[in-house]
């Protein structure tokens, strides 16, 4: 069996034990107590290797809580972000959950225990609320002490059972099961799943845009970064250390902040290498005054409702106000890409899955897309194949912004062809093959008829700054050809065919009626 066939039939397992132990709550609803779970397991054996070091005289797990000295947590709580005491270890309440009669209790009291051991610390803001959303209260998991506790221990037990060693792989697999479930999560949720989920394929694509030909990157940043997989899959297209600040990200709901913050550590990526924030990325924006990106992913909700107008500051914000028109109330789609141009610094590129009508549509959509073409920001305008999001089947663009410019041109690329996806039963999907081949057309600006097409400044301000691909990329004729020449030759022997057997007919006719 092969390592991707193991990884498969262990996803599987995953799957299996997730949809058993939620029993009849949706899965939409319980996913926070499986990925909450597993969090817990992965900082628990995490916690447990930093202590014990890789010396085998050393067991973490079995030592009373009063032998570790003051300095020992103080310094853990520095190093790691946090402190877990023995008998706060997954390991051992998940040992004894099934008899455990004030499971739920002593859980919710571990719970804020870790989250308080980073308070006065530089980890406070991020460990702060990390288990918010594991409510060992919630009627989810039952309505009596008794079944929350049943049900809780259920979780503890199932995910216990996961072939998942933090030493053995220094926690990638657990990175990548976290991954998985929430993918399969948004696969079943439908639309409320897609909005805080890319799938992989297409975050593969992003991330690969936004750092294409960067050696190294000062920082990456996305800001509807959802549950944080489009900032890791930059992890997996540079070398750890050219990310030379961090991850940084905002997220509106809260309980997709936790699952971001919590899919960092999981990822193996420490508390002082990543910044996530909750709020409005629009209206309550982070980081403003920070140093610039290098590198912005994004795929920010769709034509989603802002203040636009109703605020009149927001004409002044110094993200918005050089464009001199605000992105329509209803459809908020350009104020993230003014956002996220703002905070692009002058090396950088962003990458930003857009919704088609944006490229089109007349008013101040129209007027923000003279000031990105006449500003020479805008790179490359994509058109993905449709059916490739959760909860959508709506055929996406990818705009590519840069202000580092050689030249004044803008490419526009075709990839909605079937030779850029593969069909899946209820969806479609890019493989590594198809993005590459995204990824080498971006690269060499090269004009590639009914698929690439790299214009002038010009012929964009001929067509009253459209940026639609369909409007530079010729569409392949798929008709059926037809030789005017031959089919004409082919009549006019039927035609004489058809007076022969006239012709005969009548002979016939005669000679009956004789």
């Amino acid at each position: 069996m092969t390592s991707q066939q193991q990884r498969d039939a262990l996803y599987r397992q995953i799957w299996a034990i997730a949809n058993e132990v939620r029993g009849a709550v949706d899965g939409w609803d319980f996913k926070q107590f499986v990925l909450g779970a597993l969090f817990y397991r992965f900082i628990s054996e995490n916690f447990t290797s930093y202590i014990e070091a890789g010396d085998p005289s050393v067991n973490y797990a079995k030592m009373p809580d009063g032998a570790i000295p003051e300095a020992v947590k103080i310094d853990a709580v520095k190093t790691k972000g946090y402190f877990i005491a023995p008998s706060q270890l997954f390991a051992n309440v998940a040992a004894s959950a099934n008899s455990n009669d004030s499971l739920n209790t002593d859980l919710a009291t571990i719970f804020k225990e870790i989250e308080g051991s980073a308070n006065g610390h530089p980890s406070e803001e991020d460990i702060k609320g990390l288990f918010s959303d594991f409510d060992t209260t919630s009627n989810r998991l039952g309505n009596t002490v008794k079944e929350k506790n049943t049900r809780l221990a259920k979780v503890l037990k199932g995910v216990e059972q996961l072939p998942l060693k933090f030493e053995e792989n220094h926690g990638d697999l657990f990175g990548d099961a976290y991954e998985f479930l929430i993918s399969n999560y948004a696969a079943n949720a439908g639309k409320s799943g897609g909005e805080f989920f890319t799938p992989q394929h297409v975050s593969k694509l992003i991330a690969q845009l936004a750092v294409h030909g960067q050696n190294s990157i000062n920082k990456i940043y996305d800001p509807a970064c959802g549950s944080g997989s489009l900032l890791l899959q930059a992890t997996k297209h540079v070398d750890e250390h050219l990310i030379e600040e961090g991850y940084f990200g905002q997220e509106i709901n809260y309980t997709t902040y936790n699952l971001a913050r919590m899919n960092m550590f999981l990822h193996n990526i420490n508390y002082d290498k990543f910044n996530i924030q909750n709020g409005n990325t629009l209206e309550n924006p982070h980081f403003l005054h920070d140093k610039k990106f290098d590198a912005i992913v994004s795929n920010p909700p769709y034509s989603v409702r802002w203040a636009g107008s109703d605020d009149p500051t927001l004409i002044n914000d110094d993200r918005f106000a050089p464009a001199g028109v605000l992105a329509p109330k209803s459809k908020a789609d350009f104020a993230f890409v003014l956002h996220a141009l703002h905070y692009l610094s002058a090396r950088g590129r962003a990458a930003i899955v857009c919704f088609p009508g944006i490229f089109y549509r007349g008013g101040a959509e129209q007027k923000i897309r003279k000031y990105l073409v006449d500003s020479n920001v805008v790179e490359t305008v994509i058109a993905l194949a449709p059916n490739l999001f959760f909860g959508t089947t709506i055929a996406v663009n990818i705009l590519v912004l840069a202000k580092n410019k050689s030249d004044t041109k803008i490419q526009f690329i075709d990839a909605s062809g079937e030779e850029f996806f593969a069909k899946k039963t209820n969806t479609n999907e890019m493989t590594d093959v198809h993005v590459a081949r995204i990824i080498e057309l971006f690269a060499s600006k090269d004009n590639v008829p009914h698929v690439a097409e790299t214009v002038d400044h010009q012929r964009v301000l001929d067509a009253d700054y459209n940026l639609s691909v369909s409007a530079y990329v010729e569409p392949k004729d798929t008709r059926e050809q037809v030789n005017i020449t031959q089919l004409n030759a082919e009549l006019k022997t039927t035609v004489a065919k058809i007076d022969r057997l006239r012709g005969e007919i009548d002979t016939i006719v005669a000679e009956i009626e004789a």
